[in-house]
């Protein structure tokens, strides 16, 4: 027994090595530099150490207007993109002859370059002097006048990034889902089917829960990848994110490094740290939600 324990972890050994190197060495080190005010890279040296950094990290107002884009986004997003991709789901499997091809349709998105589909979303929604875009052209249908959703009201801009964002997540949700549901014992419906059992009764007392730990999933990764947000909004509004006002944490981070305001890695290792927090919190919170919401057969 304890020659099967050594083996054990001379097999996890390379796995634990490179998370060690990539992962725990680059987060602590990134909490130290949280704390070094004005860190020189070059020199390897700095003014002092304290909590100066996160306190210009909260007051600066670029931060602020980040982490209010990134919330929003979040907010916005996970609960729309996995609730479509649920509805979706559930009317694919309840066609089978027809399943196979339309999970291959909804996937395609999620194959394709985000960046090339960015550029797509901003000719649809941009207005020029020679053009108001399609959807402009669609809302013309209905009385509405042209909105310059690229560099016009923030309310536009934020939909537009957020209609970008589901399209770009929900052909992996989707595809979880859909795997998910063929999982799902057919003997459970046999029985509330013999039983009389209506369909809405069906999909919330036998489908959702049966399905609860991929949606559980779904959500945790969509709240990472939300808060991690940053090649969306270039995709959409360009490099210069601040200007445009619909920047995010991960770009506020990368400006800090190497943008027009670019050379303070204190300012961005304490930013870092600050989305670092916010994320594991909600995932704590989702985990203990889920003690109660989570079906695990």
């Amino acid at each position: 027994m304890e020659d099967r324990n050594y083996k054990g972890y001379l097999y996890l050994l390379p796995a634990i090595l490179f998370l060690g190197v990539f992962f725990v060495y680059p987060l602590f080190d990134v909490f130290v530099y949280s704390f070094e005010e004005s860190y020189n890279f070059a020199s390897g040296t700095y003014r002092g150490v304290g909590l100066y950094n996160y306190r210009y990290v909260l007051r600066d107002p670029y931060f602020l207007k980040a982490l209010q884009n990134t919330l929003l986004l979040v907010l916005i997003t996970v609960p729309l993109s996995t609730g479509f991709a649920l509805l979706i789901s559930v009317a694919l499997y309840s066609i089978p002859k027809l399943r196979d091809f339309f999970q291959t349709v909804f996937f395609l998105p999620y194959v394709t370059n985000t960046l090339a589909v960015g550029l797509v979303f901003m000719i649809l929604f941009q207005k020029t002097p020679y053009s108001n875009g399609l959807m402009n052209l669609l809302l013309g249908l209905f009385g509405i006048s042209p909105i310059d959703f690229i560099e016009g009201p923030y309310a536009a801009k934020l939909f537009v990034l957020s209609f970008y964002t589901i399209w770009i997540v929900l052909p992996f949700k989707v595809l979880i889902l859909t795997s998910a549901l063929a999982g799902v014992d057919e003997q459970l419906y046999r029985a509330a089917r013999i039983d009389g059992t209506s369909r809405a009764r069906i999909f919330f007392r036998i489908t959702l829960p049966m399905i609860s730990p991929m949606i559980f999933y779904l959500v945790i990764t969509g709240f990472i990848g939300a808060f991690k947000a940053y090649s969306d909004a270039v995709a959409i509004f360009g490099v210069n994110l601040n200007s445009a006002g619909m920047n995010t944490i991960v770009g506020y981070v990368y400006d800090m490094l190497y943008g027009d305001s670019g050379g303070f890695p204190s300012y961005a290792s304490a930013a870092a740290i600050l989305l670092f927090a916010i994320v594991l919190t909600i995932t704590v919170v989702n985990l203990l939600a889920s003690r109660r919401h989570v079906h695990y057969h």
